[in-house]
């Protein structure tokens, strides 16, 4: 196996803070959009390098080489070592696909038992109001996913909030279902499984997904000032309270609620050369390309040693 798959396993590394920097720089609708499709490449990348090495120690089982007439010794000496590193990689993929499952598993629970506790507050709404009030009188609010999609309010949220704040807020959460932000969210939460270094994208991407929100919400009432008010008073009211929402249910008060103010009051863009964004842009670039490329040239090598092992005279 050629030194090219092990590169998307570590540009990771150096990708994660480039693609931080660079959203800071951007739009919060782009840069939720550069976030997560960095996440989703960059774990294909690490997923398919560690298939590929547990793919290449598989060629050494004698059932295998059997299989598809390869030659074990020539593949031996092609590569001592590759049992071994097949033998640790095959461990990892074997566990990244078991916390996947079970991350799966634990959002499907979440959303579930969201949607049982909205089902009689929703029988009781208007037909395709796509609001559910729930009696309780602990604020929350939330975006929850489904077909289709509930803005779900506790009563607690709207008694704290004025008039005007309660629509800045339902245009909010509805930003979120019209956006299908759940979906992102939920790409960055199984990237970050493949990958640890991952991780460290879904905090800035739940910012800038309520940034997105944040600027729908004050395109649909009009008002900046409005909607860092509302954004202010939900977080306020929401903190007294644990929340129940899913973790794929965005939702207007959670996040760095105080940075959100401020960029909703001084919106502008973000003081940075236009030769530094270029640079740190160009170098994300690159790492996913790269990424991409290495995974590929690694999946080409494998299939050229299959091919010559199959042409080696057996051992006499």
């Amino acid at each position: 196996m050629s030194v090219a798959v092990w590169i998307p396993l570590l540009l990771p590394l150096l990708a994660v803070p480039a693609a931080r920097r660079l959203a800071d720089w951007l739009p919060p609708r782009i840069a939720a959009w550069v976030l997560t499709g960095t996440a989703a490449l960059l774990a294909g990348g690490a997923t398919a390098s560690l298939a590929l090495l547990t793919a290449a120690g598989l060629l050494r089982l004698p059932v295998v080489a059997a299989l598809g007439h390869l030659s074990l010794p020539w593949l031996e000496r092609l590569s001592p070592s590759a049992g071994p590193v097949a033998l640790a990689a095959g461990a990892v993929l074997t566990l990244v696909a078991g916390l996947l499952l079970r991350t799966a598993l634990r959002h499907r629970r979440d959303l579930t038992r969201a949607r049982a506790r909205v089902a009689a507050a929703e029988a009781g709404a208007a037909a395709g109001s796509g609001l559910a009030v729930l009696p309780d009188d602990r604020a929350d609010a939330y975006a929850l996913p489904g077909h289709p999609g509930r803005v779900v309010v506790t009563s607690g949220m709207l008694r704290a909030l004025t008039a005007d704040e309660r629509s800045v807020l339902l245009a909010h959460e509805r930003a979120h279902l019209a956006a299908r932000h759940h979906l992102f969210l939920a790409a960055a939460e199984y990237a970050a499984v493949a990958h640890p270094a991952l991780r460290r994208l879904r905090t800035p991407l739940s910012y800038h997904l309520e940034r997105w929100a944040d600027e729908a919400a004050a395109a649909s009432v009009g008002s900046r000032t409005l909607t860092a008010r509302a954004v202010g008073r939900a977080a306020l009211a929401a903190a007294q309270h644990p929340s129940h929402r899913p973790g794929l249910a965005p939702a207007a008060h959670t996040g760095p609620v105080p940075r959100r103010v401020a960029a909703l009051l001084s919106p502008g863009p973000h003081p940075a050369s236009t030769r530094r964004r270029s640079a740190v842009a160009l170098l994300l670039t690159a790492c996913l390309c790269t990424s991409a490329g290495a995974a590929l040239d690694a999946t080409h090598d494998l299939h050229e040693t299959v091919e010559t092992a199959q042409t080696q005279p057996p051992p006499h």
